[in-house]
């Protein structure tokens, strides 16, 4: 992963965000991209004959504070031996970060910020979501990859094998209505021929799917968990199946790489 985007802005997590990428960079030798966006469109107010304007004042005042946070960022990434560069959109986030992830190995975005279910679902380039407060450190120690043998979680296992060669535990984690149910050995002999020894472990669901799996990856203490973007459009509204929802929205859950 040598083309890495990454999202800035003012929020909580921006440095945490910022910091992963530099670690993944100097692990790779990579690229680091950073987006600063200001979405015009949270600007606009519609009047009362149903015509629109922009709040001026308000989009001036963003726009700056954005272009600061821009320079602040451009300004940390120099100080850093890392190939990066600064990017500024008005486009909607999740448009903006999907339209330059088409030539981007990996997006990092914060699970507060609440961009990283629609992202998943709408580019192809996977997407590491991360906790506000800690930045991931390279190389990985423990993995867990979540497998149902589906589309989804297949892109994400191979979504995730830049990130797991240098891992000392990963474990493929599969829950069934009972034990016995399906072997993940597919899974497991696609590892192997990159290089990454992982073990099987087969759960039979207790409570809910997501409930299941979080417990087992819990157990293993893992520092990132590899799982599919389950999701459906309608209308631009993305409804999302209940385990992604639930590792989306879990404060305590570890860092997360998403690909659909």
């Amino acid at each position: 992963m040598r083309s890495i985007l990454v999202n800035v802005d003012r929020k909580p997590g921006s440095d945490a965000r910022v910091e992963t990428a530099l670690n993944l960079a100097r692990k790779t030798s990579g690229h680091v991209t950073a987006l600063v966006d200001t979405p015009v469109a949270r600007y606009i107010a519609m009047d009362p004959m149903g015509g629109s304007y922009v709040i001026s004042d308000a989009l001036d005042k963003a726009r700056a504070e954005d272009d600061s946070a821009a320079a602040e960022t451009e300004a940390k990434l120099a100080r850093n031996d890392v190939s990066f560069d600064v990017l500024r959109s008005e486009d909607d986030p999740v448009s903006a970060l999907a339209t330059i992830a088409r030539l981007s190995d990996l997006t990092i975005v914060s699970r507060s910020g609440g961009l990283a279910g629609e992202l998943a679902l709408v580019s192809n380039t996977p997407v590491l979501v991360l906790s506000d407060e800690k930045p991931i450190e390279f190389p990985i120690r423990r993995a867990c990859i979540a497998w149902d043998g589906g589309e989804q979680s297949a892109a994400a296992l191979r979504a995730s094998i830049p990130l797991l060669g240098d891992c000392q535990v990963v474990k493929v984690i599969t829950v069934a209505e009972k034990s016995g149910g399906f072997p993940a050995t597919d899974a497991l002999r696609y590892l192997s021929r990159h290089g990454i020894h992982a073990e099987l472990e087969e759960h039979e669901r207790r409570g809910s799917t997501e409930e299941t799996l979080a417990t087992a990856v819990a157990q293993t203490h893992a520092e990132l968990l590899v799982m599919g973007a389950y999701g459906k459009s309608r209308f631009r509204e993305f409804l999302f199946g209940g385990v992604t929802a639930y590792f989306l929205e879990e404060g305590s859950a570890p860092s997360l790489l998403l690909s659909h």
